[in-house]
């Protein structure tokens, strides 16, 4: 597979750099997860979280928001990042409702111009917005600085809603030349301290180098894959969640 940056000249990637360049693409996805929809409803144990603990305390609303990745392109609804983290997280006892907005082939514009919608679309606020993007940015060779602006843009709108929010990092391969991966890289570690939100700094990090978690794309994570990822970040996600009053009543 070829892919033309700014030059007319392809280039050819090796298959790590490939998924670190193309990861969250794929608009032709079949299965398109609407904004906002809930996903996953049932406490099903993640069999990598261990045994099943009781699920208490109040409901814990989270916004998956992404690309691809989140909306699970060529993966069934319950198999999606965002049901198995929510199933990931009652199995560890924590009463989550993540709902699934994520939409193939968004870039961070397509995710500024839908943030508002998608938030007055929530039954209530959320406890913990994901915001997961910037893949496609790098397959269409947009500069960091207009990728920084969309993201300046929904985390001031997340900050003006008072809204927590975890950033899932991406990270540009290093044939894009060492000035575009340091400013692309450096982002979103830059915008979680600017904003104080939450940050996993590439969160492909614990599959990227495996090739058979991928599918045919090598893309797009399998079944296998997303559970890889699930367990690899849940304790990321669950630490990004506001401690609840109750809890944080019995702490003091």
């Amino acid at each position: 597979m070829r892919i033309s940056v700014w030059s007319k000249k392809p280039l050819k990637l090796a298959a790590p750099l490939l998924v670190l360049a193309l990861a969250a693409c794929g608009s032709e996805a079949p299965d398109t997860v609407a904004a906002g929809a809930a996903s996953g409803d049932s406490p099903i144990a993640n069999p990598q979280a261990g045994t099943p603990v009781p699920v208490e305390g109040p409901e814990r609303r989270i916004v998956a928001f992404g690309d691809s990745l989140f909306a699970g392109y060529n993966v069934a609804k319950d198999d999606s990042y965002p049901a198995k983290l929510q199933n990931a997280l009652r199995a560890a006892g924590v009463n989550a409702v993540v709902a699934n907005a994520g939409i193939s082939g968004d870039t961070s514009s397509a995710g500024r111009q839908r943030l508002s919608f998608t938030l007055d679309a929530q039954e209530e606020k959320p406890d913990l917005f994901i915001l997961e993007l910037g893949g496609n940015d790098l397959l269409r060779g947009i500069e960091p600085d207009e990728t920084r602006a969309n993201f300046v843009a929904m985390l001031d709108e997340l900050k003006a809603r008072e809204i927590p929010v975890l950033l899932m990092g991406m990270r540009a391969p290093p044939n894009y030349g060492p000035e575009y991966q340091a400013e692309f890289d450096g982002m979103y570690g830059d915008l979680a301290r600017e904003y104080g939100a939450a940050l996993i700094p590439f969160w492909l990090e614990d599959i990227y180098q495996e090739p058979d978690l991928f599918q045919s794309d090598r893309i797009h994570p399998t079944e296998e894959g997303i559970d890889r990822l699930v367990a690899a970040t849940l304790d990321q996600v669950s630490a990004a969640l506001p401690q609840d009053e109750e809890a944080s009543s019995a702490a003091n």
